[in-house]
């Protein structure tokens, strides 16, 4: 017998219990306590906890409170972002200013001149040009003399 007409008979085996049901019931699988639901109750109102008075709001310290941050990890503060050019701020301005003149004006049913349509469509194409062409596919200018390995 080959390794094929084994898997062909297991698959006709498959095929033809397809529709058969289960040998055992549903109702025996077996499963936590916990999970049981009685019969008589089947909607259950949960009520809210009431408020804790004030003094027992915040709980008392003590060293075990310290022993448990003790693994707790606080990242350092990130560093503050880079500055920007003035080309850069204007390519940035005219990317998401030119969309969203667009919108207000259409959002406000304002009559658009054909000079104000263009200038904000060219703001935009012109913002995102200029942003991807400043992008730079280069090494960074601060790599120093050791570029790595080099392909």
């Amino acid at each position: 017998m080959t390794p094929q007409s084994d898997e062909d008979e297991v698959w006709r085996q498959i095929v033809a219990s397809f529709n058969d049901t289960a040998e055992r019931d549903s109702a025996d699988q077996p499963w936590p306590d916990s999970e049981n639901v009685p019969l008589d109750q089947t909607h259950r109102v949960i009520q809210p906890a009431e408020p804790a008075p004030a003094e027992e709001a915040e709980p008392e310290r003590d060293e075990r409170d310290d022993e448990d941050d003790e693994g707790h990890f606080e990242p350092p503060p990130p560093p503050p972002l880079p500055k920007l050019d003035l080309t850069t701020k204007l390519a940035w301005a005219g990317l998401f200013g030119g969309p969203a003149y667009l919108l207000l004006a259409a959002m406000a049913d304002w009559r658009m001149e054909g000079w104000a349509l263009f200038t904000a469509v060219a703001a935009f194409i012109g913002g995102f040009v200029a942003l991807v062409v400043r992008m730079g596919d280069g090494p960074p200018n601060d790599s120093g003399w050791d570029d790595g390995a080099v392909l």
